[in-house]
């Protein structure tokens, strides 16, 4: 038998690829397994023809050799974990979908996982609280102060309307452990709120005046606000079911999300209204896509919603919702004074001088609120009062001992990290942000003891001093922003707040006089 020259090329080729010389069959019909095809001689199993054929062509520079390599490549590639992970949810949504609905699913996750409570929890607070200050740095950076002047008192506007929407049901619907209240109410309840809170924050634009651009801006924002508040009815089912560290997962994709698609659609446009829009899209796209929907899959299914109970709950929470609003009003008002009073840059520079102070209320928050209930049970016991109070000392103390280590952080080189990340100058306010870090450790003290207060179980008590520092809130500013600029509206939060706070340690010392002249056995 001969051997044509295109047996040895054949030949050439196997060899140099490491597969068994091939033996030349004159047409022998195929064997045991063997596969004889007029080309390749019988002596090969498929797989050893299609490797010869794929190596061939590749060697022989044939121009479809690489693309069948990345095909069969793309093909052997297993997804990656993020992509499996989206996939299996996907999957879970459209099998409840065609199910039977949401609730007649298994949960799929475990219950009172403490550490990973903690650990997601922290998170979602900490980039929740986060989105404000890196939002205005990538705003800053993008379209400059004034745009993000606009966008700032947007958002100080749309924290409101969140409160609002909120009414402040959380608490009083993860302690309903019996759930003498229906989750269907809950969310009946809080998509009210919800409604009617992005009515008042359309109608303030509407009474201020606002161009078309700023309404947009306003709208889009005022939606990421109102949904965060509307999400806060399932994160609160989720951890009333002792699944916190889902809620937690919740709200950091959302806060991410968002910072995400607004940094990206004011990158590719330069438009803060489309930024805004765009903001206020993906946090709707969460709320359906991720937060209800998981909610309702890892919860037991709710009895039927009562219009009584829903409305209930504004009774119930209105004290709570009253000072809690009142007191982010009186933290506010400069800010608005400010917007009918200077250029919205200004609102850009007070909010950046803020965030400092922001950041010690957020650290005291994260010290003292995982121990209130702990602090609740000291205080049930008469004769752990003076442990009670030793407590509250050292809490005071710490904030003081923060606040002047940010201080000194900001009299040194927090001025320049400044500066350098919303490439502005802020050399001249370094006096002004000494004044806002006082204020930032002023209001940590307000929130540490208007949450004793409530620990007391007297929280009603404080409304009338909230009413007195809001009458003062809506003088002082016009007065010193008017003469003094940002420096009066500086000095005015700080004033307030110093107000708010001696007056709340004057009536806490006289509700513990109450107390221990009510209540307390060992008195005379």
């Amino acid at each position: 038998m001969s051997i044509t020259p295109l047996d040895s090329i054949r030949r050439a080729i196997a060899r140099h690829n490491g597969v068994s010389d091939p033996t030349v069959s004159g047409g022998a019909p195929s064997q045991g397994g063997r596969i004889e095809n007029g080309l390749f001689p019988a002596s090969h199993t498929a797989e050893e023809l299609a490797r010869i054929q794929e190596l061939s062509q590749r060697n022989a520079g044939g121009p479809d050799s690489s693309q069948a390599t990345r095909r069969r490549r793309e093909r052997d590639r297993e997804p990656g974990p993020v992509r499996r992970m989206v996939n299996a949810w996907w999957n879970r949504l459209l099998g409840a979908v065609y199910g039977g609905g949401f609730s007649m699913q298994e949960a799929e996750y475990e219950e009172h996982a403490t550490s990973r409570d903690y650990l997601w929890n922290t998170l979602g607070t900490a980039v929740w609280g986060l989105a404000f200050p890196l939002l205005t740095i990538v705003s800053t950076q993008l379209v400059g102060a004034e745009e993000a002047g606009k966008f700032s008192i947007a958002f100080v506007t749309g924290t409101l309307i969140m409160i609002a929407c909120n009414y402040g049901v959380r608490n009083f619907q993860v302690s309903d452990i019996d759930e003498k209240t229906s989750f269907a109410s809950y969310q009946l309840n809080r998509w009210l709120c919800g409604a009617l809170a992005l009515g008042c924050g359309l109608t303030y634009s509407s009474a201020r005046g606002y161009d078309a651009q700023m309404a947009t801006i306003g709208l889009g924002v005022y939606l990421y606000k109102v949904i965060d508040g509307i999400a806060d009815v399932y994160e609160g089912r989720l951890q009333q079911a002792d699944k916190l560290y889902l809620a937690g997962m919740s709200q950091t994709l959302r806060s991410a999300g968002v910072i995400a698609v607004f940094s990206v659609a004011l990158f590719l446009t330069r438009s803060m209204p489309i930024a805004a829009m765009a903001m206020g899209i993906a946090a709707i796209a969460s709320l359906v896509l991720v937060t209800a929907p998981l909610a309702l899959l890892e919860t037991e299914k709710s009895r039927r919603m009562s219009l009584r109970e829903a409305g209930h709950l504004f009774i119930q929470c209105a004290p709570l919702f009253g000072a809690l609003f009142l007191f982010n009003l009186i933290e506010s008002m400069p800010k608005f004074v400010m917007e009918g009073a200077l250029a919205y840059k200004y609102q850009l520079y007070f909010n950046a001088l803020f965030f400092p102070a922001q950041g010690i209320l957020l650290s005291i928050g994260f010290i003292y609120k995982p121990q209130l209930l702990r602090l609740s049970s000291i205080w049930a016991n008469p004769r752990k009062r003076r442990r009670f109070d030793l407590i509250i000392v050292a809490v005071m103390a710490l904030i003081v001992v923060i606040t002047g280590v940010c201080a000194a952080f900001m009299a040194g080189p927090g001025i320049p990290l400044m500066s350098f990340m919303y490439g502005l100058s802020f050399e001249r306010y370094r006096t002004l942000a000494l004044l806002m870090v006082v204020a930032g450790g002023v209001t940590a003290a307000i929130d540490f003891i208007y949450a004793i207060i409530t620990v007391l179980r007297h929280a009603g008590d404080v409304t009338k001093i909230y009413l007195i520092c809001f009458a003062v809130s809506v003088v002082l500013p016009v007065i010193l922003i008017n003469l003094l600029g940002l420096m009066g509206a500086v000095v005015s939060y700080l004033a307030i707040m110093a107000l708010l706070l001696v007056l709340l340690i004057i009536e806490y010392a006289h509700i513990r006089q109450r107390i221990e002249r009510d209540r307390n056995p060992y008195g005379a």
